[in-house]
């Protein structure tokens, strides 16, 4: 799908040692990208980016994302073709105790990436990751659209909204005569094998089935556009592969897009518990509590515009991304390769029509 765009490109990556990241590192290392990633060290532990091995793969600059200097130093000293911003504190819940530290991570470390990219004196792509949650959630059926509202109940989700905002003013002020291209990616919920993050679904599920032990479900009734993490990471490929077109009207290709699953991914936290459990067997219960911090009840985005400019939309539906998913994990935990069953997955998501 890419690989003439990437083979032998410079890739600066934030966040690369997340799970996003981490997936997208081994696919662009798939293509012959030479990838430079500025990040913290991996978050949870086990770390899908140790599972893989990327030490040995990829450039790994340990750093955080809050340090101006050092995010100007690594990028400028990369001198990449491409940019992909991922680095972010991303979840709701942590949001709510780590509030500060949430938006100097996401505002101000989103502002450094940009402050670096003004520095940059080549052509260069940028596509910088947001998030579903900036839209001002309205408990819409349905979905939301590039122009609507930004917004965000919690810390993490407004944070998400003000990065939007410093990106298109940013993009507006300094980025209009530049050889640096700018846009932004939303997307959210996705799922896949090697998230080990805490307070999400289904790594909680999976926690729980190699344990043999009761899946917990704290809000069962939430809905979501569910989708595979190898749909976003396609959407930002070919969004930054886009940019590097010599022209293209302003507004268009720089500027946000939505990227999500059809319809009817969109379902229930219960759904999906259900739907792995036909995968890997176990139980849930519902342990919903009235007093815990507000999260959104409904949330799904249209992706018109990704179709009509990009020519992007999902591969795997619901019921596929969930398969995919639990498979990753069952087999990684009965003694298969992660690196392998990442770059097969990768390679039959390429190969759906």
């Amino acid at each position: 799908m890419f690989q003439k765009i990437f083979a032998g490109k410079k890739v600066w990556l934030s966040g690369g040692t997340g799970f996003k990241g981490s997936w997208l590192a081994e696919w662009l290392y798939l293509m012959g990208a030479k990838v430079s990633i500025f990040s913290l060290p991996p978050p949870t532990d086990p770390a899908l980016f140790y599972q893989l091995g990327l030490t040995s793969r990829v450039d790994w600059q340990e750093g955080d994302i809050r340090d101006a200097g050092a995010v100007s130093k690594s990028l400028l000293f990369c001198q990449p073709d491409f940019v992909f911003h991922l680095a972010a504190q991303p979840l709701v819940r942590l949001s709510y105790t780590e509030p500060v530290e949430t938006y100097q991570t996401n505002v101000l470390g989103t502002i450094h990436v940009l402050e670096a990219l003004r520095q940059l004196e080549k052509p260069c792509a940028a596509v910088m990751v947001t998030t579903d949650k900036c839209y001002e959630n309205r408990e819409w059926l349905h979905g939301y659209r590039e122009e609507d509202p930004l917004g965000g109940h919690d810390p993490y989700s407004s944070s998400k909204a003000a990065c939007e905002i410093a990106i298109s003013s940013w993009r507006r002020s300094f980025f209009q005569n530049h050889s640096v291209k700018i846009a932004s990616a939303r997307a959210g919920n996705v799922i896949g094998g090697g998230d080990w993050a805490t307070d999400r679904i289904v790594p909680d599920c999976i926690r729980a089935l190699k344990d043999s032990s009761t899946i917990t479900v704290r809000n069962k009734t939430a809905t979501r556009p569910w989708q595979h993490v190898l749909e976003p990471l396609s959407g930002y490929l070919l969004l930054a592969a886009k940019l590097t077109r010599e022209s293209f009207p302003s507004g268009t290709l720089d500027s946000a897009f939505n990227f999500g699953p059809h319809l009817s991914a969109n379902r229930t936290v219960a759904d999906v518990v259900s739907e792995a459990l036909k995968h890997w067997p176990g139980e849930w219960i519902d342990q919903s509590d009235p007093n815990a911090p507000h999260e959104a009840g409904k949330l799904n985005l249209t992706t018109e515009k990704a179709f009509h400019l990009l020519g992007w939309q999902p591969r795997w539906d619901f019921q596929t991304a969930v398969q995919k998913t639990v498979e990753w994990y069952r087999a990684t935990h009965e003694g298969g390769d992660p690196a392998e069953l990442t770059q097969r997955q990768i390679k039959e998501y390429l190969s759906k029509k």
